[in-house]
């Protein structure tokens, strides 16, 4: 019928777009938050094929912004890749003049295509059958239709079809979040582990609170909200079972470790703290947990390396790769825990790197292979004209200025100088003037940590602009010259402006 909404160019371009939504909702229902979602190899894809300078613009001018407009793209493009299978079914069943074709040829298309990105056989059918689904629905609409008002009954049935489609996309997004593994600390289980001092770890833990500075407004000594920071919106899901670790290249015999091995051997519970190179100067991408970890320098030597570079390639499950001296992983960790608890997903599981007092991008999350090279190479970021992978810079951190009840102002935050480690914090009231030390936390019992500090003063009446730095172990005073993020991090002393 002429007036049937699969017979007019806009109503087949309707339910096309409807489909399309439909068929991204019905891949996110099946698979959650998971590499196996139609969008996630296509974020992917848009990552790794993006210029260095426009990924550097988008961390340095859009932050977290520019890789969620990475991924809302994706989604777009996938959205759109389904739409025109639809499309394509729907004209070849009209010039075939076959009911059955736009649906059936719809759900092959989008299932084929799926399982060529995502090589997932059985979860690709969640989006083929939801857009296949829009088109059943569409020609039901159409045959149900009483031809009595053609204009009223086409717009109910396109109103119909777009209400299937928005939905399908709510349901989908409600399904698939209940499907999506367990990320964060705080769902994570207890750590049980053979190889794991339990009881060491969580006394660290309760010193780690006793230590602490009752400062509201900036974060405790072990993180609430450690920061996450990965090349891919959507995180690996990485079965402990299925895990192995490969130490390859230049040694004189490979080898491999599966997950069970690792949690047999003697392991360390360590503070360290990490800090994103990206980060803004007074940014809040630094955090600090305990790591529970086996020691990586016993499988090197056992490995007998003969680089000739002295420099290793960590690769991780998602395809990350870092390359940086071999010397700071000897003193690196193999983490499987967190704070007590499993290492969530969001931080590696199954296994991590840890490399205290550097960068955080050489802390390798979902690390599969350690690859000691001949020749220095490039890793996934200096690719793109960063250069992190050196030892982490100074910093002290101003996050907290409230006035108090008495007309004093106080101030706090968190210093950190990687394995230098941080004795004194200095402040300053006249744009650094004058300095005075402020109140630190007590130490907690490892190298590379970050400490708490406050300070409190009686503020002038009029203008003035405060100042802050720190000073390492060495007596060695963070550097004053301001440097951006880009290539190899912010340095510099954080100062406030007080009216």
């Amino acid at each position: 019928m002429a007036d049937d909404l699969l017979d007019t160019r806009w109503g087949r371009l309707l339910v096309s777009g409807a489909a399309g939504i439909a068929g991204v909702a019905g891949s996110y229902a099946l698979t959650g938050a998971s590499p196996a979602f139609l969008a996630s190899p296509v974020e992917r894809t848009l990552t790794r094929t993006m210029p260095g300078a426009i990924v550097s613009f988008a961390i340095t001018t859009l932050g977290s912004l520019g890789q969620q407009l990475n991924f809302v793209t994706a989604i777009g493009l996938t959205a759109l890749f389904v739409a025109l299978a639809a499309r394509a079914a729907l004209i070849f069943g009209e010039a075939a003049n076959n009911r059955i074709v736009p649906a059936v040829g719809t759900a092959l298309i989008v299932w084929v295509g799926a399982v060529v990105l995502t090589d997932e056989v059985v979860l690709s059918a969640g989006g083929a059958l939801s857009a296949a689904g829009v088109v059943v629905v569409a020609q039901v609409l159409d045959a149900a239709s009483d031809g009595s008002d053609p204009i009223s009954a086409k717009r109910r049935r396109a109103l119909g079809t777009v209400g299937l489609a928005l939905g399908a996309s709510a349901l989908g997004f409600s399904v698939g979040r209940g499907r999506t593994p367990a990320a964060t600390g705080d769902e994570a289980p207890p750590l049980q582990a053979p190889g794991a001092d339990l009881e060491d770890a969580q006394a660290k833990l309760d010193t780690a609170e006793a230590n602490g500075l009752a400062v509201d407004g900036i974060e405790p000594l072990v993180s609430e909200q450690f920061f996450e920071v990965d090349i891919n919106s959507i995180d690996p899901s990485v079965d402990a079972a299925d895990w192995s670790l490969t130490i390859t290249g230049a040694v004189e015999e490979e080898i491999t470790l599966d997950y069970d091995d690792l949690q047999a051997m003697a392991a360390r519970n360590q503070f360290s703290t990490l800090r994103c190179v990206g980060e803004t100067l007074n940014g809040k991408k630094m955090d600090n947990a305990l790591w529970t970890g086996v020691p990586v320098d016993q499988f090197l030597d056992e490995a007998g390396v003969q680089s000739g570079c002295e420099c290793v390639m960590l690769r991780a499950d998602d395809d990350y790769f870092e390359e940086f001296p071999i010397d700071a992983l000897r003193d690196g960790l193999l983490v499987y825990g967190m704070n007590g608890k499993l290492l969530p997903r969001s931080h590696g599981y199954p296994v991590r790197a840890l490399v205290p007092g550097h960068w955080g991008e050489i802390n390798v999350k979902w690390l599969t292979e350690i690859e000691v090279l001949e020749q220095e190479a490039q890793g996934y970021w200096e690719k793109r004209g960063w250069h992190g992978t050196g030892p982490v810079k100074a910093v002290a951190k101003l996050h907290h200025a409230e006035l108090l009840d008495d007309g004093r102002r106080e101030l706090g935050g968190h210093a950190y100088a990687g394995t230098r480690g941080v004795s004194a914090v200095e402040v300053s009231t006249d744009g650094g003037e004058t300095w005075s030390a402020a109140t630190l936390s007590e130490p907690l019992p490892d190298d590379d940590v970050w400490r708490q500090w406050t300070y409190t003063y009686d503020p002038p009446a009029d203008a003035h602009t405060v100042v802050v730095r720190m000073v390492d172990e060495d007596g060695t005073v963070q550097p004053s010259e301001e440097t951006g993020r880009f290539p190899s991090g912010p340095s510099g002393w954080v100062t406030r402006e007080f009216a």
